[in-house]
């Protein structure tokens, strides 16, 4: 069967890359692991061998009969679907912690991180193939150019690792692109007296125009001399750490309360 573009299908042919990645998982405190975008199950029988239960939540109605056929008999539970639409609650129940894991479709590899970090409290690991620019970008320090707004967000949650690159050539069709894999690690579900949803707001309108110093960008949300104050009114977005990004939203949280 071939790949379709508008999946964004790129199907994983090296078993040690999809070994290694199902190998890096780590499950500690989870009962599930949620695979995204099984294709045709090259990781999925890797994260079989794991001791939690496997759920593979698969878009392309076409891949679901050769998926039945290839795990016919083993405790996989295939779930036709869109990741982003899937209700969590309904598949696992409304306690169960969870891994997300898969060779990720890239045009939705940044909402499948977004939506991680909404079912952070959830959700202790993440792991998954992304385009290496995409991974950069979640990986990245501060004063990178890289840096930027999805960098903050995960960060502020969970810690990154590039765990290792992977060719084009390991792929079909491979992508004209290079990939990475990375993992999420949870160390906090709250940052308190800061809300996600300002965290986000915050850090949108300091990134929104990035070569501008955060006095103009950031104004209609806190006074210039907030920003003089916490010794950041001159400097650029990708300058500020998470910390600073999370003092920042905490000003603008017990100001609006």
């Amino acid at each position: 069967m071939k790949a379709k573009k508008s999946f964004g299908q790129h199907f994983l042919i090296q078993e040690p890359i999809a070994e290694r990645l199902a190998s890096a998982i780590n499950t500690e405190g989870c009962a599930a692991i949620v695979e995204v975008g099984p294709g045709k199950g090259i990781l999925t029988k890797y994260l079989l061998l794991q001791s939690l239960p496997v759920i593979a939540i698969e878009l392309d109605r076409d891949l679901i009969p050769i998926l039945e056929k290839v795990f016919m008999g083993s405790s996989l539970r295939l779930i036709q679907g869109d990741i982003l639409k899937v209700h969590f609650d309904e598949i696992l129940g409304s306690e169960i912690q969870f891994v997300i894991v898969g060779n990720f479709p890239y045009n939705i590899s940044s909402q499948i991180v977004f939506l991680g970090l909404q079912h952070r409290i959830r959700i202790p690991f993440m792991a998954g193939m992304f385009q290496r620019e995409m991974a950069s970008r979640i990986c990245s320090p501060p004063g990178s150019k890289e840096f930027g707004i999805i960098s903050v967000l995960v960060q502020a949650y969970y810690v990154p690792s590039l765990l290792f690159q992977v060719k084009p050539g390991s792929f079909s069709p491979p992508p004209k692109v290079n990939s990475s894999v990375i993992s999420l690690s949870r160390y906090r579900t709250e940052i308190e007296g800061v809300s996600f949803n300002t965290l986000r707001q915050v850090v949108k309108m300091a990134f929104s125009q990035r070569r501008k110093k955060l006095r103009n960008t950031l104004n209609p949300l806190l006074p210039e001399e907030v920003l003089k104050e916490m010794n950041v009114s001159d400097l650029r977005p990708e300058q500020l750490t998470v910390e600073q990004f999370i003092l920042l939203a905490r000003y603008v949280s017990e100001v609006s309360t």
